[in-house]
């Protein structure tokens, strides 16, 4: 048993997490999605398959956002990045071990990325991804005032229990908690950044937003401009956070899902680092004091639609695995 009414409790995390590689998002009208991500948000289209497309920044990761067909919003799943097929394997036995639910097990992966990896299903349902050997793209910077992405950021993730998600991601996938914000969100690191994860105390399980990191903050700055020529207005920024220290404006996409642009995210030495408790006040969530209260739309999609995940699609060997808000605790 891996997730009752105990903690779970490992040796050693099954991996060394390199990166945040990618975000698959589920929504009703994928092409409404690319469209605005790649006409307005600055991504580009790589490919294609009926109406699931794959999109990059200008980082080297092959895509970082995938959308799919789907009746509701979703998160499709997660993608980290280990550092060659040896480690995917040997995260596999690990995984196996603990009890962890796959859904793939380590081979070729045959979505447009390509590369080795594995597909395992988290506590609250999430589908996350590891994988080595993807096709290499090379970095393309933009050129002058262009205001591109250059990678996610980070996910934030709403959960019923931020205690014990915080500990799976921690012992299991051995991220590390850069910082809490009281006890109502947690940032998580896997390498220098930050948080490429942070986890947010909710009603239900969801997506809350996904945020893109520009190259600077000039850059950041233009791409709210950008929006604005498009008639896309902040709901909620520019500021600077205080847990993070990078910069901040909100918005939300055709499906309704909140994005963001970032910038400057504060980078760790893990030899220095101390983990604070941030209080969550105004003057610390913006540190600016620019950026004003969020508005209620980007709040209300922030907080999303409960969101079952992979749950259906495995039988793991105690119920008990899976945990949630209380009308979605029940595994059939």
């Amino acid at each position: 048993m891996l997730y009752s009414q105990r903690p779970v409790i490992t040796e050693q995390p099954v991996c060394t997490l390199r990166s945040l590689r990618s975000v698959a998002l589920t929504v009703p009208d994928p092409k409404a999605s690319r469209d605005f991500y790649h006409e307005v948000w600055g991504l580009t289209a790589v490919d294609e398959d009926g109406d699931r497309f794959w999109l990059r920044a200008t980082g080297t990761e092959h895509h970082v956002l995938d959308l799919r067909p789907g009746d509701t919003n979703a998160l499709g799943g997660i993608s980290f990045a280990l550092g060659t097929p040896r480690e995917v394997d040997e995260a596999a036995i690990a995984l196996e071990r603990i009890g962890v639910p796959m859904l793939r097990t380590p081979g070729l992966l045959d979505d447009a990325g390509g590369g080795y990896g594995l597909q395992f299903v988290d506590p609250e349902g999430r589908t996350i991804e590891l994988s080595a050997d993807t096709f290499a793209v090379s970095s393309q910077e933009p050129g002058g005032r262009r205001a591109v992405p250059r990678k996610i950021a980070h996910v934030v993730l709403n959960t019923t229990d931020i205690e014990r998600t915080a500990q799976f991601y921690t012992q299991v996938l051995g991220m590390r908690i850069s910082d809490w914000s009281e006890r109502q969100m947690a940032f998580l690191r896997c390498n220098s950044d930050h948080h490429v994860i942070a986890l947010n105390q909710a009603t239900w399980p969801s997506i809350n937003h996904i945020a893109y990191e520009m190259t600077s903050i000039d850059h950041f700055m233009r791409g709210i401009g950008s929006l604005r020529a498009h008639g896309i207005a902040p709901q909620w920024g520019p500021g600077r956070h205080g847990p993070g220290d990078n910069t901040f404006s909100y918005f939300t996409d055709p499906a309704g899902l909140v994005c963001e642009y970032t910038s400057e995210v504060a980078q760790i030495d893990e030899d220095a680092w101390l983990c604070r408790t941030w209080r969550r006040t105004p003057e610390l969530s913006d540190t600016w004091g620019t950026a004003g209260p969020p508005s209620t739309t980007v709040r209300s999609a922030m907080a999303g639609i409960p969101d079952l995940g992979a749950r259906s699609l495995v039988t793991p060997r105690d119920a008990d695995y899976f945990y949630g808000a209380p009308e979605m605790a029940a595994v059939s």
